[in-house]
C-alpha cells in the first residue's frame, strides 16, 4: 500500500532533484530539498483536510486528484501563480512578469513581497471560513468539549461564521492592514485593497463550497429515491454524480490553493529563483497529495477519531498567522510548529481514546 500510493511522489522527487542539478548544479540540490520539506511541514494539515473530503470520492476521482491536481498544483500555484500576482499588482504584461521573474529576481521577489498583503487576506478568509463552519457545527465527536459544546450552540445562528469573517476582515483592515509589511522593511496603507482581497476570499469560498454541497445534497436525495425503489433518478443519479465529484474536485483544489500561499512566500526566504521554487514545492505538493490518499484508503480518520479536529484548529491558527503577516514577518518554522503540535495533540488524543473504549 505505501508503494503503490507513494510511488510516484519518489518518481517526482527523482526527478525533481535531478532537474535541479541539471538547471543549476549541485547547490540546487539542496535548495530544491529545503523547499520539498518546508512544503511537506507547512501542509501536514492540509493533508488531513483533504483527506476528509477525498474519501467522499470514488477511486476515479482519487486519480484525477493525484494526476490532473498535482499538475493544477505544482504549474497552476507554484509556477504561476507567483507570476500572475506580479503581473496583477505591477500591472505588467503575463509575458514581462515571466521574463522579469527570469531575469531581474531580486526586484520579481520585491514585487511578490509587496503584493502578499492581498495574498495572504484572501488565504486568509478562505481559511478562516473553513475553521468556523467546522468549529460552529455540532458534531458528536468532540475533542475540546468545554471549547467546542458552546460553539457549537452559537452556531445555530444563521450565517454566523460569515459574519464572524466579516468582522475580522474589518479589524484587520483597520490594524494590521494600514501598515502593511513591503520589502525592505517598509509599510505602506494596505487596507482598501486587503478588505477587497478578504472579500474575494470569502466569496470563493461561500461559491465553491456552497456548489459542492448542493450537488452532494442533490446526489444523496437521488440515491435514496433510488434505494427507495423510484427507478426514474437513475440516470439523472450518474449526471449527479459526476457534478457533484467535479465540485468537490474544484472546491480541493481552491483549498489546496489557499493552502500553498504560505509555502509559496516562504520559499523566497531560500530562493527567488521560480525554477528552484516549483521544483522543491512540486515535489512537497506531491507527497502531500499522496499523503492525502494515503489518510483515506487506510482509513486513518476513522481510526484516529480527533485527528481531523487537530487539523481544523491547525487551520484556523494559519488564517491567524496569514492575517498577522499582513503588518509582521512570521518565521515559517513557527507556522509549520503550530500545525505539526496541533494535529500532535489530536493524534495523541485519539490514541488515548482508543485504548480507554478498547478497554
Amino acid at each position: 500500500m505505501l508503494w503503490k500510493t507513494f510511488r510516484w511522489a519518489f518518481a517526482v522527487t527523482a526527478v525533481g532533484l535531478a532537474g535541479g542539478v541539471l538547471y543549476d548544479g549541485w547547490t540546487a540540490l539542496g535548495i530544491v530539498a529545503i523547499l520539498a520539506v518546508l512544503e511537506i511541514s507547512l501542509s501536514f494539515d492540509n493533508a488531513v483536510i483533504n483527506a476528509g473530503i477525498l474519501k467522499k470520492l470514488n477511486a476515479f476521482w482519487q486519480r484525477i486528484f493525484l494526476t490532473i491536481g498535482i499538475l493544477i498544483a505544482v504549474f497552476g500555484m507554484r509556477l504561476l501563480f507567483p507570476v500572475v500576482i506580479v503581473s496583477v499588482s505591477a500591472r505588467l504584461a503575463p509575458q514581462e512578469a515571466v521574463h522579469l521573474a527570469l531575469t531581474d529576481k531580486e526586484r520579481y521577489q520585491e514585487l511578490v513581497t509587496d503584493a502578499h498583503p492581498s495574498i495572504a487576506a484572501f488565504g486568509g478568509m478562505f481559511l478562516l471560513m473553513i475553521f468556523l463552519d467546522f468549529i460552529l457545527e455540532d458534531r458528536d465527536t468532540k475533542w475540546l468539549g468545554r471549547v467546542e459544546r458552546p460553539l457549537a450552540r452559537l452556531g445555530r445562528i444563521d450565517m454566523l461564521s460569515v459574519c464572524v469573517a466579516l468582522v475580522v476582515l474589518l479589524v484587520t483592515s483597520m490594524t494590521f492592514a494600514t501598515q502593511a509589511h513591503q520589502h525592505g522593511g517598509h509599510h505602506a496603507d494596505k487596507a482598501q485593497t486587503v478588505l477587497v482581497s478578504g472579500v474575494a476570499g470569502l466569496v470563493t469560498y461561500l461559491v465553491v463550497h456552497g456548489l459542492s454541497g448542493f450537488f452532494e445534497a442533490r446526489l444523496a436525495g437521488e440515491q435514496s429515491d433510488e434505494e427507495g425503489g423510484e427507478a426514474a433518478g437513475s440516470r439523472s443519479g450518474v449526471a449527479l454524480a459526476g457534478r457533484a465529484a467535479f465540485f468537490t474536485f474544484l472546491y480541493l483544489e481552491v483549498l489546496d490553493a489557499s493552502f500553498s500561499f504560505d509555502g509559496v512566500i516562504g520559499a523566497f526566504a531560500v530562493t527567488n529563483d521560480i525554477v528552484l521554487m516549483a521544483l522543491g514545492l512540486g515535489i512537497g505538493a506531491m507527497y502531500v497529495r499522496s499523503l492525502t490518499v494515503y489518510l483515506v484508503r487506510q482509513g486513518t480518520l476513522d481510526d484516529y477519531v480527533y485527528l481531523e479536529h487537530g487539523a481544523h484548529y491547525a487551520i484556523g491558527a494559519l488564517a491567524a498567522v496569514l492575517l498577522v503577516s499582513i503588518r509582521y514577518e512570521v518565521n515559517d518554522i513557527v507556522t509549520g510548529l503550530i500545525g505539526v503540535t496541533l494535529i500532535g495533540a489530536a493524534f495523541w488524543s485519539s490514541v488515548r481514546y482508543n485504548r480507554a473504549t478498547a478497554g
